[in-house]
């Protein structure tokens, strides 16, 4: 019988031998320079002209919904956003590089991963709005997206939460047969939560098809990432757990792109996780919530926008001369209107009936929440100068 004490293969030495981080020296892919052009001693991926076209559409309209939205909430038309400027690349090229088979369970900053698979500006809207076309019923915070039919799971607000079950959903894939891989988003400041440290484990133990995907932005809110950990980052951790990793230029769309694409081969092939560590920056505030000059400099903010990942693909794709540019303005003219027509018109849309909050709950609603229901009507409709008319219709 095969030996599986794991001491039994481990080296012995006579001496006090101390391991420190310096030792450790993860690089970083890089194939685009800053300026778009590809690095001397870089070699392209195997990427189509439609393929990374729709990359740079997919994050340009990105962009643009983030600029409407964040607009939008500071008018007051809805209630909270999380922008992703500066961090489209991370998104969009990776999931770009996967199969709609493939399960993708998110943070809150992937939306560019969304729009990739197909989903459409009004499902944007709906959501954001909490109407009654909204799948979540405006059962979620705004931008907490999920879709069945695009194979990605509904984004949830506690940091972390969807590490393990990512485990364990690329778990019942490889049981199941399937060939296909779950993606799991987070960023480096949920690599601090339990969830993670205990989702790594539990995928490297029982050999799970996941790639966990970290996109380290530089900060956890308004916590720098020197204040949050004194290792090499969090690739340094999948080392530690036994899982293969890759570090990663996260503004560069096709170092991204042919990192995952690696990843997705390798974790199909041996039946394992991966973990990718994008190093990337959040150009816009953590959320609309947020007030990011009161934690850095504009200096440090202007260094990372000279590696703009929109610019950056932009610049490569006019080297291939891959790139229109009087059809990309017409496009990026066409989606700001589609975009603002969408908006207008999802607040438009009544929200879902009060009723909903239990009858969509319950087959048999308890007397209890009824009684409740019942009181939470006469309430609104004591005080209905107290309530605005979007918060609930009352059947």
């Amino acid at each position: 019988m095969q030996d599986r004490n794991h001491l039994a293969s481990v080296k012995t030495t006579r001496q006090v031998k101390i391991i420190e981080n310096g030792l450790i020296d993860i690089p970083m892919l890089q194939i685009l320079q800053p300026d778009g052009m590809v690095h001397p001693d870089a070699e392209e991926p195997d990427i189509t002209r439609d393929t990374a076209e729709k990359m740079l559409e997919v994050m340009q309209f990105i962009r643009i919904l983030d600029e409407r939205m964040v607009a939008a909430q500071r008018q007051g038309r809805i209630s909270f956003y999380l922008a992703s400027t500066g961090e489209e690349a991370a998104a969009v090229a990776s999931a770009a590089a996967l199969t709609n088979d493939d399960m993708i369970m998110s943070q809150y900053r992937e939306q560019g991963a969304l729009a990739w698979r197909g989903y459409k500006t009004e499902q944007f809207m709906n959501q954001m709005f909490s109407n009654e076309k909204d799948p979540n019923k405006g059962r979620q915070m705004p931008i907490h997206y999920g879709d069945k039919a695009l194979n990605f799971m509904t984004i949830s607000s506690p940091l972390g939460t969807q590490i393990p079950q990512a485990s364990g959903y690329a778990y019942g894939q490889k049981m199941a047969g399937k060939k296909a891989l779950t993606i799991c988003y987070f960023g480096e400041g949920a690599a601090s939560e339990g969830d993670f440290h205990a989702g790594l484990n539990m995928a490297a133990v029982l050999h799970c098809p996941v790639i966990f995907f970290c996109r380290n932005n530089g900060y956890a809110i308004s916590t720098p990432a020197e204040e949050q950990f004194a290792g090499d980052g969090i690739a340094s951790r999948g080392i530690g757990y036994g899982v293969k990793t890759i570090r990663v230029d996260g503004n560069d769309p096709l170092a991204v792109y042919a990192a995952t694409r690696q990843a997705k081969e390798i974790a199909l092939k041996e039946a394992c996780p991966v973990l990718i560590e994008a190093m990337t920056y959040r150009l816009a505030a953590h959320s609309t919530s947020d007030d990011p000059s009161g934690y850095r400099s504009k200096d440090e903010e202007e260094k990372w926008r000279q590696k703009d990942p929109v610019l950056r693909l932009s610049e490569w794709l006019k080297s291939k001369e891959w790139f229109d540019a009087e059809a990309v303005e017409k496009r990026k003219t066409a989606t700001r209107e589609s975009v603002l027509a969408a908006l207008k018109e999802a607040e438009k849309v009544p929200v879902n009936p009060i009723d909903d909050i239990v009858t969509d709950v319950y087959d048999h609603v308890p007397r209890h929440l009824n009684d409740q229901l019942q009181a939470l009507k006469q309430h609104i409709a004591r005080y209905p100068q107290a309530y605005p008319k979007t918060a609930g219709r009352i059947k």
